[in-house]
C-alpha cells in the first residue's frame, strides 16, 4: 500500500506541474511549417502561396523546403527512394531534372537563362537569380544608372561631390578633409602659409591680421600700411607734423624746442647763453629769437641817469621835447586774439592838485593800438589788430602832468618797443 501511494502522489504531482507550464512552441526549418494535428513539419507550397514566384514565362516548381523555377519546356521526373526513373520517348534534347525526395536540389541554370544586362551581374537564389549592378549604381530596368548617394544619405561633413560609380567630400575654405575622407578639420592658416604681413590670429575656418601700432590693414586684409597720422588733424603738432613708417614726431621751428609730444616753446637765448651780442648791448629774448639793443639807449641831447631812463638837462636843447624817456621792451606772439591788454603805464610820481591825461604820440600809424586810461595815475595800452611777424613796433607813450593849482604842465614819455614773435605760439 506505501508503494501505490508514492506511486499515485508522484503521477499526482506530475500532472500538477505540466498544468503549470507555458504552451510548448515547435520551429521549422525555411521552406516548412508546423502541422498541429500532425504534430510534425510539413512543406510549404510556395508555387501555391506566391502569385508570381517566377519571372520571364518560367514554370514553378515546388519541391521540399523550396521551389524551381524552369522552363516550360523542361521535363521533370519526379520518383521516390529507391524506384527507377523511367526513361523518356526520345524527343529533342531537353533539360532533364530528377529531383530526390530526401535532398533540396537547387539548379544552376540561370547563368545561361537569365535576363541581366551586360553591366549587372546575375546572382543565383534560391528557386530565382537576381541581377546587380556595381558599387554605386542602381538599376533603372535593364540598365545599370548612377546612384546620386549626396541626394542620399552621406555622411560629408560639409559638402558632397557625386561623380560616376562614388562620390567624395569637400571642405569649406580654411578647412581640409580628415583622415577618414569625411569629417572636415580646421587648417591654421598662419603656421602653413603665414600669410599676414604682421601679426596672424587662427579663426576656425578662417584667420585674422592685425597690424602693429601705426599702421592700418591694406585692402587685401593681410598687409600693412603706415597711417598718415599728420592728415588725420592740423592739431597733431603745434607747429609741424613728420609722418614716419608706424609712427610720427613734432618738430618745431629755429628758436623753439619741443615741449612733450607736441608743443613749442620758446628758447630763451639770453639765458641759454647762445645769442652774439656784445659787451656794450643788451640781449632782448622774444617769442622764437632774440635782439640785442644798446645798453646806453640815450640820444643827445639825453644822457642816461638810470637803467632805460634818459634825461634832458639842457634847457635851451630841450626845448620842444620831453624832460625824459624811459625806454621799455615787450614780446607778444602773431596773430593774439585782439582785443588785448598788453602793457599798463603808471605814474611813478603822484602829486596833489594834479590831473594826468595819457596818449599815443607816434607808432601807432596803422591804428593797432589804443591807450585805455585805468585811472588818474594809469592807462593800459591796447592791442586792437592781430600782428604779424617776426616785427618791430616802436610805440610813444606819453603822460601829460597838469597843475591845477600852479597853472603847470609837464610831460613825460616811455619808449615801447613790441615785438611780435613769427608764430602764434
Amino acid at each position: 500500500m506505501l508503494g501505490i501511494c508514492v506511486c499515485l502522489c508522484a503521477v499526482f504531482s506530475h500532472v500538477l506541474s505540466q498544468e503549470a507550464e507555458e504552451p510548448v512552441s515547435y520551429t521549422c526549418t525555411e521552406g516548412y511549417e508546423y502541422d498541429r494535428v500532425r504534430e510534425q513539419c510539413r512543406d510549404v507550397d510556395e508555387c501555391a502561396l506566391l502569385e508570381d514566384a517566377c519571372k520571364g514565362g518560367m514554370q514553378c516548381i515546388n519541391h521540399f523546403g523550396g521551389y524551381l523555377c524552369l522552363p516550360k519546356s523542361a521535363v521533370i521526373y519526379i520518383s521516390k527512394d529507391g524506384e527507377p526513373v523511367p526513361m523518356p520517348d526520345p524527343v529533342p534534347p531537353v533539360p532533364a531534372v530528377q529531383l530526390n525526395q530526401s535532398q533540396i536540389l537547387d539548379i544552376e541554370l540561370w547563368q545561361h537563362l537569365h535576363t541581366c544586362g551586360p553591366e549587372q551581374t546575375c546572382y543565383n537564389t534560391r528557386g530565382s537569380y537576381t541581377c546587380q549592378c556595381p558599387l554605386g549604381y542602381q538599376r533603372s530596368g535593364d540598365h545599370c544608372v548612377d546612384r546620386d548617394e549626396c541626394a542620399l544619405t552621406h555622411y560629408c561633413m560639409h559638402r558632397c561631390v557625386n561623380t560616376q560609380g562614388s562620390y567624395y567630400c569637400e571642405c569649406n575654405a580654411g578647412h581640409k578633409l580628415a583622415s577618414n575622407n569625411h569629417s572636415c578639420v580646421d587648417v591654421n592658416e598662419c603656421d602653413v602659409q603665414s600669410p599676414c604681413q604682421h601679426h596672424c590670429y587662427n579663426l576656425i575656418g578662417s584667420f585674422l591680421c592685425q597690424c602693429d601700432q601705426g599702421y592700418e590693414l591694406a585692402q587685401d586684409a593681410v598687409s600693412c600700411q603706415d597711417i598718415d597720422e599728420c592728415s588725420f588733424s592740423s592739431y597733431m603738432c603745434q607747429y609741424q607734423c613728420i609722418n614716419s613708417p608706424g609712427s610720427y614726431s613734432c618738430e618745431c621751428p629755429d628758436g623753439y624746442q619741443l615741449q612733450g609730444n607736441r608743443l613749442c616753446q620758446d628758447i630763451n637765448e639770453c639765458e641759454t647763453g647762445t645769442h652774439n651780442c656784445q659787451d656794450d648791448e643788451m640781449c632782448w629774448n622774444y617769442y622764437g629769437g632774440f635782439r640785442c639793443y644798446p645798453r646806453n639807449p640815450c640820444e643827445a641831447p639825453y644822457t642816461k641817469t638810470s637803467e632805460n631812463r634818459c634825461i634832458c638837462r639842457s634847457q635851451t636843447e630841450c626845448q620842444g621835447l620831453p624832460p625824459s624817456i624811459v625806454y621799455k621792451y615787450m614780446s607778444i606772439q602773431a596773430e593774439r586774439t585782439v582785443p588785448a591788454d598788453i602793457f599798463q603805464i603808471q605814474a611813478t610820481n603822484i602829486y596833489a592838485n594834479t590831473h594826468n591825461t595819457f596818449r599815443i604820440k607816434a607808432g601807432n600809424e596803422g591804428g593797432e593800438f589804443f591807450l585805455r586810461r585805468s585811472s588818474n595815475v594809469s592807462a593800459m595800452l591796447v592791442l586792437t589788430k592781430p600782428l604779424s611777424g617776426p616785427r618791430e613796433y616802436v610805440v610813444d607813450l606819453e603822460m601829460v602832468t597838469h597843475h591845477l593849482t600852479m597853472n603847470y604842465r609837464s610831460s613825460s614819455l616811455l619808449r615801447l618797443t613790441v615785438i611780435v614773435g613769427p608764430y602764434a605760439f
